[in-house]
């Protein structure tokens, strides 16, 4: 996926195949700086290096941000996928 306006770059590094075709949702890794994640309807928290989150199936991926205006941050994340499933699914 080319890079995006807010910097942010996704790159495939793994396309194996899901176990029993069930999707298992999204798995986060902070590598440094610090990241603030919300989903649904839930209270946006802030993960710092070394912190991990999880994403079920089918949450509303609310917010997504560097918690920081001066430094970056990196993060890894893990889509663990059914077969034909997308990491992202758009409203409108």
């Amino acid at each position: 996926m080319p890079d995006s306006g807010t910097g942010e770059r996704v790159t495939t590094v793994l396309d194996l195949p899901s176990r029993d075709g069930l999707g298992a949702g999204a798995y986060v890794y902070v590598i440094d700086g610090s990241v603030i994640f919300g989903i649904d309807d839930r209270e946006p928290v802030v993960l710092k290096a070394g912190d991990s989150f999880y994403e079920p199936p089918g949450a509303l991926h609310a917010v997504s941000r560097n918690a920081s205006q001066e430094l970056p941050a990196s993060l890894l994340a893990f889509f663990v996928l059914g077969e034909g499933e997308s990491p992202t699914v758009y409203g409108d």
